[in-house]
């Protein structure tokens, strides 16, 4: 075991950090009140590489290790959640997925503008009736010809408005339940779709969220991700990615939490000394210090079992579980440390509480987590190799 970081690593973070400090921090306080943030950041982000960190420079990436994304999440979520859950899902449910399980041919079409930032992807599960239930969606993609013919409705969809091209599950035999979904590649021009923003969320308020629709739209053949009935395998696999940036996020979303605590710490006084020499906030200070360094361990392991090629399944499953709870008790705690003034925009807490409350539920809610693991430790599931597995990192790639 090696925890030392990698010059390049190294270097990422600190980039990485210097981008949100200078660009997003300054500026969230009045995007997440106007609800939307400057799009030039979607240029920057491009500009530095961080839209296709870890995929490969032949796909026209940066060709670092999956451990670079969770470091990147960290260090963008640090600054808001908005910008983190831009990266999860354009980078790791959509372009990660196409590097998974998409052929050469639409790894040059999509893959390859994705990951130098000239599009954006997003990714279609959610539907207003099915949830964590999967299978209860009701999307269908019927054959006719050359040509799907999809029709339904998705929502709770980051970047929906933004997007450029949308990684959408649909039943194509809904008798065959769960083996009776795919997944297909739309483009947002093509007739019949159309996407409506949600207003007024609770949480990450600077963030493009909502709905898809799809009346009557063609996608060809060709746009079809993996087999006829791979869908439901292919949004899990995608679900792995996403929740390992997930829980990275919430990794820097703890460590916000614990730099705005410790700085009013130094600045607030009660009963003639600074609030930090109090016990009862020292403990909530060192577990903010255990929750950051133990979900951080948790990232990282299943950062490695990816660069390694396995199945990762349960490793993700636990950190996104233990790193979004630990980041949302950690943002209640550094509300409680600011006391009054943690109502107050003068101060991020407040945003940080609202913010930590969503990765709580979306891409597996901690209830479904909660009985992941303890089923895999009951023997009642297993981890198996997918016929196509996320290719292992090799450097130089």
């Amino acid at each position: 075991m090696d925890f030392r970081f990698t010059d390049e690593q190294d270097l990422l973070r600190k980039t990485a950090r210097k981008f949100t400090d200078d660009e997003i921090v300054p500026n969230i306080s009045k995007w997440d009140t106007e609800g939307k943030f400057d799009p030039v950041i979607w240029k920057r982000l491009a500009d530095l590489g961080f839209m296709g960190v870890c995929i490969p420079e032949k796909y026209g990436g940066s060709g670092m290790d999956y451990n670079a994304l969770a470091i990147l999440c960290e260090e963008l979520e640090r600054g808001d959640t908005t910008f983190r859950t831009a990266v999860s899902v354009h980078t790791g449910l959509n372009s990660m997925s196409l590097l998974q399980w998409g052929t050469e041919e639409q790894k040059q079409k999509y893959l390859v503008p994705q990951a130098k930032g000239e599009k954006i992807g997003a990714f279609g599960l959610t539907e207003p009736g099915a949830g964590s239930d999967v299978a209860a969606m009701s999307s269908t993609a019927v054959r006719d010809g050359e040509h799907y013919v999809l029709n339904g409705q998705k929502t709770w969809i980051s970047l929906c408005d933004q997007a450029d091209h949308f990684l959408v599950f649909a039943y194509t035999d809904k008798a065959k339940k769960h083996h009776g979904i795919t997944a297909f590649i739309v483009e947002r021009t093509m007739p019949g779709f159309s996407s409506k923003a949600i207003k007024n969320k609770y949480g990450i308020r600077a963030g493009n969220t909502g709905e898809l629709f799809f009346e009557n739209v063609h996608i060809p053949v060709e746009n079809r991700l993996g087999e006829e009935g791979e869908g439901f395998k292919i949004a899990m696999a995608s679900l792995d990615n996403g929740r390992f940036t997930v829980a990275a996020g919430a990794v820097g979303l703890i460590r916000a939490c614990l730099e705005a605590s410790v700085k009013y710490c130094h600045e607030r006084e009660t009963f003639g000394k600074p609030i930090g020499k109090h016990q009862l906030v020292q403990q909530m200070i060192a577990n903010m210090e255990a929750g950051y360094q133990m979900s951080r361990l948790l990232v990282y392991r299943a950062g490695e079992l990816k660069n390694r090629g396995v199945r990762n399944t349960r490793a993700t499953s636990l950190a996104k579980w233990q790193a979004c709870d630990f980041a949302n008790q950690a943002a209640d705690d550094a509300f409680q440390i600011h006391g009054a003034y943690g109502y107050s925009d003068d101060y991020p807490v407040a945003r940080y509480l609202r913010n930590s409350k969503a990765p709580v539920i979306y891409e597996g809610t901690r209830e479904i987590h909660t009985i992941m693991q303890a089923e895999y430790v009951l023997g009642y599931r297993q981890e198996k190799p997918l016929n196509k597995m996320l290719p292992a990192w090799t450097p130089g790639e």
